[in-house]
């Protein structure tokens, strides 16, 4: 199961989706990190969750914003990459929810892979799962071959879409790699969705998994991945990746 640090499980007084919360997730063995990708104003795809910047009354979209406007410490996809490889190797997971209008679903996702490719090639973008609506990522499958689609949904989509059987079936047809639920609609009544979409190749995945008791209930469904908040449950119970992070 892979332990993805939600936003980097940063510890208190640590920015989230910063360098230093990254760096603390993986020297601390998270199998993956989660974050947010936006694009600057000159398309360079930098993590942040709101993409908004600026004190109140003075707040600003990062999409009006070029890279050089940025704070310092506001990471762009190619300095993580850059300093996470240069400690890590790259042999971590790497899950990205593209933000914004889905218009722009397709320049952000591109940017967001050439940045992965450009840093790791192929290995890094296999490691790479990008996460969005079905139609968004039904649409987007032939442009890259590579990279890992998750499909972030709910239970009601899941019924609205003809049932679990059905709605597997579609990921499976659309080339889709995981269906991504949140944690409180994996239930025993639902744990039975798991097989269903193994069955199909598909992985199943949980968000917001903050207690211990949750994460081990989601190992016991057999479920592939959990994003959590909290480092020391996470790698607990999804045990710990190997780091080459220096003593």
């Amino acid at each position: 199961m892979i332990g993805f640090a939600h936003r980097g499980a940063p510890a208190p007084h640590q920015r989230e989706n910063a360098m230093p919360a990254f760096r603390r997730a993986l020297a601390g063995g998270a199998g993956g990190l989660e974050s947010d990708v936006w694009l600057t104003a000159d398309g360079v795809p930098v993590l942040h969750h709101d993409g908004v910047l600026g004190p109140p009354g003075r707040r600003r979209p990062i999409g009006t914003l070029v890279a050089r406007q940025l704070p310092g410490w506001l990471p762009t996809l190619e300095a993580c990459y850059r300093e996470l490889g240069a400690l890590f190797d790259l042999s971590f997971e790497f899950s990205l929810d593209l933000k914004g209008p889905d218009e722009g679903f397709v320049p952000r996702a591109d940017a967001t892979i050439a940045v992965a490719r450009a840093a790791g090639g192929r290995a890094a973008v296999g490691r790479l799962w990008l996460c969005g609506h079905l139609r968004q990522l039904a649409a987007y499958r032939d442009r890259d071959p590579d990279v890992r689609l998750v499909n972030s949904a709910s239970l009601e989509a899941v019924r609205a879409g003809g049932g679990p059987e059905a709605y597997a079936e579609r990921l499976r047809a659309a080339g889709i790699a995981a269906l991504n639920l949140r944690t409180r609609e994996w239930t025993p009544r639902t744990a039975g969705i798991v097989p269903v979409l193994h069955e199909r190749g598909v992985a199943a995945f949980g968000w917001d998994a903050q207690s211990t008791a949750t994460l081990r209930r989601l190992a016991g469904y057999r479920l592939d991945a959990v994003y959590s908040d909290h480092l020391d449950r996470l790698v607990r119970v999804t045990g710990s990746r190997p780091s080459s992070h220096p003593n």
